[in-house]
């Protein structure tokens, strides 16, 4: 008889809710310079404080259609007529502070994009130097990083400039997300590729 074919160690948060994987094998700790990504994502961050990532996850197509697929430009101008409307939306999270602040940092995403070129600058220039992350992560390290030193200067400065929903947490969890850090444990089988697509990426500048 065949062995069955073997699984390959995938970061335990991740667990096999196929929706769940297919996001850890593909998406996170991959880098990305897309504006329209990375805005989305510091808004997602910020609906899923106090519930959990795949509940978000699965309603991402919702809050796509709900907020102009995240477009910051069009989500700028939305306003009072579409916070109502979007309270009233039950495929999204209907929670009218983080409503209220996908508009507001909506705007300070143009500015920012306006300030440093690209919103992917702006973000970016918040990213570690790889040599400053650990060698090998491991699930332990992982308990006490929560936060970091780059992740509060960044939160730091988005508050500073009007953002939201942006503490030092949410901030990492966007850095992990979107590819500022590699914390795909160290015996996992997307880390190296995730690292190989940090290595070849171009940093925005």
């Amino acid at each position: 008889m065949p062995s069955p074919p073997r699984v390959p160690h995938r970061c335990p948060w991740c667990g096999d809710d196929p929706v769940y994987v297919d996001y850890h094998d593909r998406e996170w700790g991959f880098p990305v310079a897309d504006d329209r990504r990375l805005f989305e994502k510091i808004c997602l961050e910020g609906f899923q404080s106090g519930l959990s990532w795949i509940t978000i996850l699965r309603k991402r197509e919702a809050f796509r259609e709900a907020f102009a697929g995240f477009e910051f430009e069009r989500v700028a101008r939305m306003g009072a007529r579409d916070v109502q409307r979007l309270l009233g939306n039950a495929a999204i999270v209907r929670h009218r502070g983080k409503i209220q602040s996908t508009l507001n940092n909506a705007s300070r995403a143009c500015e920012l994009a306006g300030e440093s070129g690209s919103l992917a600058a702006g973000m970016w220039r918040g990213a570690p130097a790889p040599g400053a992350r650990p060698k090998k992560q491991t699930r332990g390290s992982l308990l006490y990083m929560a936060t970091s030193m780059e992740s509060i200067a960044l939160a730091k400065d988005l508050k500073r400039r009007g953002w939201t929903f942006v503490g030092p947490t949410t901030v990492y969890a966007f850095m992990q997300a979107m590819g500022l850090v590699n914390d795909h444990l160290h015996d996992c089988a997307t880390r190296e590729a995730a690292g190989k697509a940090r290595e070849r990426f171009m940093v925005p500048r």
